[in-house]
């Protein structure tokens, strides 16, 4: 039986790498893709009153969230679930999210433009 050659080792190296790389790749894109699947999920608990996205329907009583300053929606949606500013809902609502969700979803919303 014959040794494989210095270069079929090396290319079976790189192969090995190569493919190890792209496995990674893959499951770093299947994570970040079921990360924004989650956050969608998680503002389109949202959407009924403040519109898909984020965006309200115009003429409506409630505001629409898309491209708000994130770091003013994350201030009043702690004010929110601490009861500092008091809502017909928002106070109940938010008391089921975590600060982390919260900041998440402010995150999300100003990052979504106002109009499509």
């Amino acid at each position: 039986m014959s040794r494989p050659s210095v270069a079929t080792r090396w290319l079976t190296g790189v192969l090995l790498c190569s493919a190890g790389l792209l496995s990674a790749t893959a499951a770093q894109a299947q994570d970040q893709g079921a990360q924004r699947l989650h956050m969608r999920a998680l503002a389109a608990t949202c959407a009924q009153c403040h519109g898909t996205e984020g965006r309200a329907v115009a003429g409506e009583a409630l505001i629409g969230l898309a491209g708000m300053p994130q770091d003013y929606l994350q201030t009043q949606l702690m004010a929110f679930r601490s009861g500092q500013r008091q809502a017909t809902v928002m106070h109940q609502i938010t008391k089921g999210y975590s600060p982390e969700q919260l900041a998440a979803l402010a995150k999300y919303f100003a990052a979504q433009p106002a109009q499509k």
